[in-house]
């Protein structure tokens, strides 16, 4: 098994808090962790390489240098990291000998046995990865999709690494991401979508379980998908009881003080069990949240009212990050 992770040096902590997760639901598994790093410290990829090898896995650190040494145009990542953009270039940077690899964000946790996932036949397609029920309309069609065609997020990406090399897909995503002049609301995610539509298998969203769905009722995760499919009904109460990869989406983290996501407990028993356990939290997040507590409780009637209120905010909130 390949699992994959792009990461800079300030997100060690949380990429090894997923390493350990994984190891610790995947004993059974050989793994291979690939990790693209933007100027990890030697120190760090020391005690990464040690930690790695004490659950008798392997870990192979690639060092990305500069982006925009892959990239032969202008490109606006808005508040994201350029890092994100190392995921449209895997087929230069894993060896040839890797045929397929699942490509995790470093704000995940995996709860479960990943065997089945990576059984998963990706002989048709470029990538497998799960529907991301917040794209509007309006987001679709400015990356060609139509309303019926899914959107999906690429926090989790099972990848077909033979087919995406035979199909150039790299070249595929990089030219509609400069055909759309470097400026897409969600990068090289929008870009994905919109290159490889026809590519794409869906998996299910129990490997991405993001914050969506602690704050919508199926009836709404729907209304949001529609005219695109979503799960049934009870695919997804069995999904939601017991999720195999967990999403940190949005502001609301594990390692930022005053959170109060689901999970928490459970990714700090990960976090603990690491080298990094005292790495320092993030504080300063305390009014934050508490006015995000409030506002969900408001809201909490009204899922729908709060989905179009998200949407007209996300904007807003990244233009800000972006000035920040």
């Amino acid at each position: 098994m390949n699992i994959v992770y792009t990461v800079d040096n300030k997100f060690v902590p949380q990429l090894v808090t997923c390493i350990c997760s994984v190891c610790e639901n995947n004993k059974k598994e050989e793994i291979i962790f690939y990790v693209v790093s933007k100027g990890i410290s030697k120190g760090n990829k020391a005690r990464l390489e040690s930690y790695v090898e004490s659950y008798r896995q392997k870990i192979s650190i690639i060092e990305l240098g500069d982006v925009k040494n892959y990239i032969e145009f202008e490109f606006d990542t808005s508040s994201w990291n350029d890092i994100v953009l190392a995921r449209l270039v895997f087929d230069r940077l894993l060896p040839e000998t890797v045929e397929k690899v699942l490509y995790l964000d470093g704000d995940t946790m995996v709860r479960g046995n990943l065997h089945k996932l990576w059984q998963t036949d990706l002989s048709d397609y470029v990538l497998g990865a799960a529907i991301e029920p917040t794209a509007n309309e309006e987001r679709k069609h400015a990356i060609g999709l139509r309303s019926d065609e899914p959107y999906y997020n690429a926090g989790v990406l099972f990848i077909n690494m033979k087919k995406w090399r035979e199909m150039n897909a790299g070249k595929m995503v990089l030219d509609f991401y400069q055909m759309h002049n470097g400026k897409l609301f969600a990068n090289d995610q929008c870009a994905i979508n919109g290159a490889l539509k026809n590519y794409i298998l869906q998996i299910p969203v129990s490997y991405n379980f993001c914050n969506t769905y602690r704050f919508y009722p199926y009836k709404t995760l729907v209304k949001m998908t529609s005219p695109a499919k979503f799960c049934t009904h009870q695919e997804y109460e069995a999904m939601k009881k017991n999720p195999m990869i967990i999403h940190f989406l949005g502001e609301e983290r594990p390692w930022r003080v005053g959170n109060k996501h689901t999970y928490t407990k459970e990714y700090m028993k990960y976090w603990n069990k690491t080298p990094w356990k005292e790495s320092e939290l993030e504080y300063g997040w305390e009014r934050y949240f508490k006015a995000f507590n409030l506002f969900n409780l408001m809201m909490k009637p009204f899922p729908y009212l709060r989905f179009k209120i998200m949407d007209k905010l996300i904007p807003v909130f990244i233009r800000h990050r972006k000035k920040s």
